[in-house]
């Protein structure tokens, strides 16, 4: 990092998920101040990520760069080919602080355990000033949801979404009640995409197009390693806020009041449905919970989109995205290391190509490979089902969801996939493991139709893989499973099937977990 530049007293350091340009530090310029972004590979290789979401966020990256200079700050940018990249964000940090002649250096607050703990342990040892700032993002403190729960066994996402709801005052009646008199309208958000003439017109996808053949050349060139279809040439994801913002707009407007109706429903003839895709800009701060959640509340008093939709979708922004985190900061470092079931088997192979002749699983996990993204059904019924039932590893689960998701960030995909999805922290979170059989997919979507497997068969070489191994999953986790008081009926009725029928079921889901690879 050569030639000698104006002195600066400050840096201030911007990760890849700290995209905001309304953060205070920005209110004033200050000569004395250089903000750094950086690509390294420390970020791009601690997992192996998809492709459009290296891309995304390094483009991401830029454009904030550039639009802190036209507004009069000063800027260094090291890109992932720069010649003096020390391809580590200490290392990178040590030589500027040395290059500039800096007494001190300001980063936000990381939002992955790996980041906080490296920022902290290293800047304690520097002989520079080194401080810490809030994002000023979320909701809640890391610490809040701790003393929320403090005493309490299992922490129970509801409690904390009502106490959300009265304390920030979202969809609450002027007596001080919920809205409409209820907390929560599952009941009305849970009807599969009824693929006829009668339904609701899918909303367009009006998300920008970016082209960024040249950033991914360079990025290659680095030796970055990847996998996923870059969709260089035509990257869909808002970069910035401006984009981003036009985006949650066009949510709101054409697809907020069908999203509660169809929110668990999935069908091959849509990727999106009526999901939001608002959770890349969320996530790297392009928007700001607090307006996403003020907007959706405003269509409903506007009587533009319907409260049960409305509700649904305020409950994933301010209801279970700061619930998750609060349990990956109070649980955290150790969490992602949990296996309360004792599942070792590795990924098959079709998690990385999509090539399997189950229907479901092809699309999601297709979908995922392709676009970066599937919905949070998709993501927990369809990949995250199969997985338990077949007794992945947890942490290899895990790790292929933070890096195949454009949105993935630790702090948000990790309670998630172990937690909810793979039931490993052994029900710190989710009250009972969130599996079915083939029976909850048909109903839920169009996958069973033309698939190799059969719906309806438990056993045999046509009979859906997910029938015979929901049962088995039960059975050989009746020591752990069988006093959960939310699955009485599924062991009274495994009761029923003691004998030849259970044992038909449990060899072919022996069978079936001896050849993975090739369903």
């Amino acid at each position: 990092m050569s030639t000698t530049p104006p002195r600066a007293h400050t840096l201030r350091l911007l990760l890849g998920d700290q995209l905001n340009p309304g953060h205070s530090w920005f209110a004033a310029r200050d000569e004395g101040v250089v903000y750094v972004l950086m690509e390294v590979r420390q970020e791009t290789d601690y997992v192996l990520h998809h492709a459009q979401k290296i891309l995304a966020i390094f483009a991401a990256m830029r454009d904030l760069a550039r639009h802190l200079r036209e507004a009069g700050h000063r800027v260094r940018y090291v890109a992932i080919d720069d010649a003096s990249n020390r391809q580590s964000i200490p290392d990178n940090l040590a030589a500027l602080m040395a290059h500039y002649g800096a007494q001190q250096l300001h980063y936000q607050d990381p939002d992955e355990w790996r980041l906080d703990a490296q920022l902290r342990e290293w800047g304690a040892t520097q002989p520079f000033a080194v401080q810490a700032f809030s994002s000023e993002h979320f909701y809640t403190t890391r610490t809040e949801m701790t003393e929320v729960f403090q005493g309490r066994k299992q922490w129970l996402m509801e409690h904390f979404y009502r106490r959300m709801r009265q304390h920030h005052q979202v969809l609450i009646d002027a007596a001080g009640e919920p809205e409409g008199g209820q907390w929560n309208y599952d009941h009305d958000n849970r009807k599969p995409w009824p693929d006829t003439t009668d339904a609701p017109a899918l909303p367009p996808d009006a998300r920008p197009t970016h082209d960024h053949r040249a950033l991914w050349v360079a990025i290659e060139a680095a030796g970055v390693q990847s996998f996923g279809n870059p969709q260089a040439a035509a990257l869909r994801w808002p970069l910035n806020r401006a984009e981003a913002l036009a985006w949650l707009e066009h949510f709101i407007s054409t697809t907020l009041p069908h999203f509660g109706a169809y929110e668990d429903a999935m069908s091959t003839q849509s990727n999106r449905l009526f999901h939001s895709l608002l959770s890349f800009a969320l996530n790297t701060k392009m928007l700001h919970p607090h307006e996403v959640v003020q907007r959706a509340e405003a269509a409903y008093h506007a009587g533009a989109a319907p409260l049960p939709a409305v509700e649904g979708f305020v409950r994933q922004i301010l209801g279970w995205r700061e619930y998750v985190r609060g349990i990956y900061w109070a649980h955290m470092p150790g969490y992602d290391e949990r296996n309360a079931l004792g599942h070792r088997t590795p990924l098959p192979q079709w998690f990385w190509s999509g090539n399997t002749r189950m229907r479901c699983l092809e699309h999601a996990v297709g979908q995922s490979l392709q676009d970066a993204y599937a919905h949070h059904i998709q993501r927990l019924m369809v990949i995250g089902n199969f997985a338990l039932l077949a007794g992945l590893d947890p942490a290899a689960v895990h790790r292929w969801y933070l890096g195949v998701y454009i949105d993935a960030f630790e702090w948000v995909e990790l309670p998630n996939t172990v937690g909810m999805s793979q039931f490993a922290d052994g029900g710190l979170l989710a009250t009972k493991p969130y599996v079915s059989s083939a029976a909850y997919i048909d109903r839920m979507s169009d996958y069973c139709n033309g698939c190799h497997y059969d719906k309806k068969l438990k056993v045999g070489d046509r009979a859906c893989p997910y029938n015979a191994l929901y049962w088995d999953f039960f059975a050989r986790n009746e020591p752990t499973l069988g006093q959960n008081f939310r699955l009485g009926m599924v062991y009274r009725q495994l009761q029923k099937m003691q004998g030849p029928q259970l044992e038909a079921l449990r060899g072919h889901a022996a069978h079936l977990r001896t050849r993975l690879d090739t369903l």
